[in-house]
C-alpha cells in the first residue's frame, strides 16, 4: 500500500471515500462540520498535487432511494467554503451524472457525489454497484475511519477493482488507526479506559477485550444501574438491562481476578422523571428510592474518578456519564472531560471516541484540550473490541 503523504496525485483522477454523515437542522444547517473539517487535509494534498477529487459519502439512512433531506447538495455551501473553491455536483453517484461529472474535471477540481445510500446496493456491498463507482476514478482513497466497520460497496468492496499501488487510506484514516493503536498496543501505565453510555450490551466486548490491557476501569451513564443491580442494590426506576445482570457479575468478577479494577460511582442524580424540569436529589447508590431514577454521576464519584484519572496516563473514553444534553445532569460528564483534559496537561495521552463522548466534548468546548477526538462511533468502538474492520482490510489486502 503507498503512502498517501509520499504519493503523487498529478493528473490522476481521485476517488475518495470520506464520512460526511454530519447533523442538519430542519433548514439544513449543519450542526456539527467535525467530520468535514476532519477531510480537508487528504483532499487539499491531493489537489495541491495537481490531481482532481471525487468524493462519495453517505448521509443519514434512506429508506426509499433519493429523498431531499437526505441529498449532498445541501453540504456543497459549506464544503465550498471549507476548501476556498466552488465544489462541483454530480445529482446521482453512478451512471451518467456521475460519469460525465468526473470525466470532465481539471487538475485541483473537487466534485461531490449524491448519497451512495439512495442506492440499496451501498449497504448490500454489491460488487456490480462497487465496479461502478470505482470507474470513475483511476486511484481509490479510503479516509472515512466512520464507516470503515461497515462492509460496504464503497468501503470494502470497491478496493478490489484497485492495484495494490493505486489504493491507500488518506491522512484521517491514517491517524485515527495510528491513534487507535497507540491506546492499544503502546499505552502507557497507568492506563484509564471511562466507559458511560445506556446500556452494557454495548460493552462487553469492548470491557472484555480492555481488561487485560487497563489497570482502571471507570464505568458511568445508564449502564451503572445494570452492574448495581447486580451487586444487589436497589435502584429505584434507573434503566435496567435485567438479562444482563449475570454478565454484569461475570464482568466484576473476572475483573477482581485480574486485579483490574472497575470503578462504579458511589452516589447519584437522582430524579423523579426523565426531564429536565425533574425534582432531584443527591443520593449514595445504595439508598434510591422506587421511583427515582440515576441521570448522573454525584459528587463523591465525580472525586473518586478524577483522582484516578489524574493519575494516569493513558486514558481512553467512550461514552458520557449521564443525560449531558440535560443541564441538571451535565456536572458529572463535565466534570470527567475537566479531569481528562487536566491530565492531559500534565502528560497524560486522551483518546476521546464515541458519538456521544465526542458531542459532550465538543458541547464544552475542550476538544482541543484533549489528546485525540476520533470521528468514528461504532468503527472506534468495534477497533477496541478487536475485531477487523472491513474498509481497513480491503486496502491492507
Amino acid at each position: 500500500m503507498p503512502d498517501f503523504n509520499s504519493f503523487n496525485f498529478a493528473g490522476h483522477k481521485v476517488l475518495v471515500r470520506v464520512d460526511f454523515n454530519v447533523p442538519l437542522d430542519a433548514n439544513f444547517n449543519i450542526t456539527d462540520d467535525t467530520r468535514m473539517r476532519a477531510a480537508v487535509p487528504t483532499i487539499q494534498k491531493i489537489r495541491k498535487d495537481g490531481g482532481s477529487v471525487i468524493l462519495m459519502s453517505h448521509l443519514g439512512r434512506p429508506k426509499t432511494g433519493p429523498e431531499d433531506k437526505f441529498s449532498l447538495h445541501h453540504l456543497i455551501p459549506h464544503l465550498s467554503k471549507l476548501l476556498g473553491c466552488q465544489v462541483k455536483f454530480a445529482d446521482d453517484c453512478i451512471g451518467e451524472p456521475a460519469v460525465s461529472a468526473s470525466s470532465s474535471l481539471k487538475p485541483g477540481d473537487v466534485l461531490l457525489l449524491e448519497n451512495l445510500r439512495f442506492h440499496p446496493e451501498e449497504t448490500k456491498g454489491t460488487e456490480g454497484f462497487a465496479k461502478q463507482l470505482s470507474s470513475l476514478g483511476d486511484v481509490y482513497v479510503n479516509d472515512a475511519f466512520g464507516t470503515a466497520h461497515r462492509a460496504h460497496a464503497s468501503t470494502a468492496v470497491i478496493a478490489q477493482f484497485y492495484p495494490a499501488d493505486r489504493k491507500m487510506f488518506g491522512l484521517l484514516m491514517d491517524v485515527e488507526i495510528k491513534n487507535a493503536n497507540k491506546v492499544l498496543h503502546q499505552a502507557e501505565k497507568p492506563f484509564t479506559a471511562i466507559l458511560g453510555g445506556a446500556k452494557v450490551s454495548d460493552k462487553i466486548l469492548i470491557i472484555e477485550n480492555l481488561m487485560d490491557r487497563v489497570q482502571y476501569l471507570i464505568i458511568g451513564g445508564g449502564m451503572t444501574y445494570t452492574f448495581l443491580k447486580a451487586q444487589g442494590k436497589e435502584i429505584g426506576a434507573s434503566l435496567c438491562e435485567e438479562d444482563k445482570l449475570d454478565v454484569a457479575k461475570e464482568i466484576l468478577e473476572k475483573a477482581a481476578k485480574k486485579n483490574m479494577q472497575i470503578l462504579l460511582p458511589v452516589d447519584s442524580v437522582i430524579a423523579d422523571k426523565f426531564a429536565a424540569d425533574a425534582q432531584t436529589k443527591l443520593v449514595d447508590n445504595d439508598q434510591i428510592p422506587s421511583g427515582w431514577m440515576g441521570l448522573d454521576i454525584g459528587e463523591k464519584a465525580i472525586a473518586e474518578f478524577s483522582k484516578v484519572i489524574l493519575a494516569s496516563k493513558t486514558i481512553l473514553w467512550n461514552g458520557p456519564m449521564g443525560v449531558f444534553e440535560m443541564k441538571p445532569f451535565q456536572k458529572g460528564t463535565k466534570s470527567i472531560a475537566e479531569a481528562v483534559a487536566q491530565a492531559t496537561k500534565a502528560g497524560a495521552f486522551s483518546l476521546v471516541g464515541g458519538g456521544d463522548s465526542v458531542a459532550a466534548i465538543n458541547q464544552f468546548g475542550m476538544e482541543k484540550e484533549v489528546s485525540y477526538v476520533s470521528t468514528g462511533g461504532g468503527a472506534m468502538l468495534e477497533y477496541f473490541e478487536g475485531k477487523e474492520l472491513p474498509g481497513i482490510a480491503a486496502i491492507n489486502q
